[in-house]
């Protein structure tokens, strides 16, 4: 396999779920009261009084407070200002581990000079975006088709969720077909049709308010890692006109919560092949992030159709987009006919594909290609996984940490691990309640992290990039360290 991977050992996916499967039977354990409360007057009521008032005025202009999902932190959402390196830096001048990476595409390092140069050059020679083509344009999708095979044709979008529903709309076209097929759990994007079983496998329409229960007619799930499952529901479907596709994460819904087992990807493509359907991998997070062929290039699978979203832009605005075999590709809308008379997907964005956009993503792959980057960046992944995994033992911890390289899950309430089964209906609302009792204990153990120079996506995730050294992920263990010092089971 080609050393550039990030994944230096495939982690057990039963094991893991196995430990999941008895955290969550155990009861919660979180940051003691006492001590969240030193947190919440100490650090956030004495060194982050420039936050709170910037997020008391912001609260009256801006729903919730803030304009993204993952920049909510308990108690209030912190104003950050400077990034750089491994680094963020906060209002008041407090210096932070990223352990977020804007969600997942800085891999690299956090707004490295490299590409920002490169940025500040195409503003200075023609601005942001022109509305017309642009030589970066064809660079970067060159670039990408050259470093994975199944992608043969790019298309720029500006989010991982007009990817998905374009994808969508192409699978329809190509194959004749309806169905739609997702993983329960994952997360494909806000869009309407996929906003259906969502975190938690089973959960069908009751996260996604406000969309019609007519909108998922033709939207189904299959439970993680179940091969078994998936064939019955292709099975039943090609009695009912056939599948479209079947979308899924590589490595598992929701970033890898729910890691997969390795070999479940090559056979999905085998059933897709058999019943007729598009693989659409949904390599948002881990295109680059796992090496410079993604996910597909790891597990050697050739997906029909690959969604990406924010690593194509370097981090930069307008992130987002969609590969695929060109027979798929040409159902995609485009300025050149080429003599095509059959029926295409109207996709398109104002500023997809902006200048500034492709020639960040650009130089950013093309940097990490270069410096190996994604290899570095695992190599932090295992240094930070195996660190926390001493921590737990030290404490005597029902935790589970572990990681795909540098995705790194330190799950200590298993919130996402919870499965709703509706043959046991009378079940559905004590999960709903413990998933919302142990998600507000999963805040209050992000607010610790935070108060510990910490940034992690939502308490539960971390992304390591190349920037990370030994030293640091020492440093940052000795954070994490102080904090599990003060976890105790927490009564009611």
């Amino acid at each position: 396999m080609d050393n550039n991977f990030a994944i230096s050992e495939y982690p057990d996916a039963a094991a893991i779920t196995k430990q999941l499967d008895e955290l969550i039977k155990k009861p919660i354990y979180s940051i003691k009261p006492e001590a969240l409360q030193r947190y919440l007057d100490s650090y956030y009521g004495g060194k982050c009084s420039k936050s709170k008032a910037l997020i008391d005025k912001a609260v009256d202009y801006i729903p919730g407070g803030v304009q993204h999902n993952l920049a909510f932190n308990f108690p209030f959402p912190l104003v950050f200002v400077k990034a750089e390196g491994a680094y963020l830096y906060d209002l008041d001048g407090n210096r932070y581990y990223d352990f977020l990476q804007a969600g997942g595409p800085t891999v690299l390092e956090s707004n490295p000079a490299v590409v920002r140069e490169k940025a500040i050059e195409i503003l200075s020679e023609c601005g942001p975006s022109t509305g017309l083509f642009h030589e970066y344009e064809y660079l970067l999708a060159e670039k990408i088709s050259e470093l994975m095979p199944a992608v043969e044709m790019f298309r720029m979008l500006n989010s991982g969720t007009e990817s998905a529903m374009a994808a969508i709309r192409i699978a329809r076209l190509a194959t004749g077909k309806k169905k739609i097929i997702k993983m329960g759990g994952a997360y494909h994007g806000w869009s309407d049709q996929l906003a259906y079983s969502i975190r938690i496998p089973g959960s069908k329409w009751t996260q996604a308010s406000g969309v019609p229960a007519y909108i998922f007619r033709h939207t189904q799930e299959f439970f993680p890692n179940d091969l078994n499952d998936l064939e019955r529901k292709l099975q039943l479907n090609r009695l009912r006109g056939g599948t479209a596709a079947v979308i899924i994460e590589p490595i598992g819904p929701e970033s890898g919560t729910r890691p997969l087992d390795y070999n479940f990807n090559r056979g999905a493509e085998e059933l897709c092949r058999r019943y007729g359907a598009l693989l659409i991998f949904d390599e948002v997070v881990t295109a680059f992030r796992l090496g410079p062929s993604g996910a597909q290039g790891y597990f050697n699978v050739s997906p029909d159709l690959t969604l990406f979203g924010k690593v194509v832009a370097g981090g930069y605005p307008s992130a987002g987009g969609i590969g695929g075999k060109k027979e798929y590709m040409k159902y995609l809308s485009a300025g050149i006919s080429g003599g095509s008379k059959h029926k295409k997907a109207l996709v398109g964005g104002t500023l997809a594909a902006n200048p500034l956009s492709c020639a960040a993503g650009y130089h950013m792959i093309c940097e990490m290609e270069k410096t190996g980057a994604a290899k570095k960046a695992g190599k932090a992944g295992d240094l930070l996984t195996g660190g926390l995994q001493d921590l737990i033992k030290k404490y005597g911890l029902p935790f589970v940490a572990f990681n795909q390289g540098s995705i790194v899950h330190l799950e200590t309430v298993g919130t996402m691990h919870f499965a709703i089964d509706w043959k046991k209906i009378w079940k559905i609302p004590g999960i709903m309640k413990e998933t919302s009792k142990r998600k507000t204990e999963m805040e209050h153990m992000g607010a610790a992290y935070m108060a510990e120079g910490l940034v992690t996506l939502a308490g539960s995730r971390l992304y390591t990039s190349a920037a990370y050294t030994e030293e640091m992920i020492k440093d940052a263990l000795a954070g994490f360290d102080r904090v599990f010092a003060n976890v105790a089971v927490i009564e009611g």
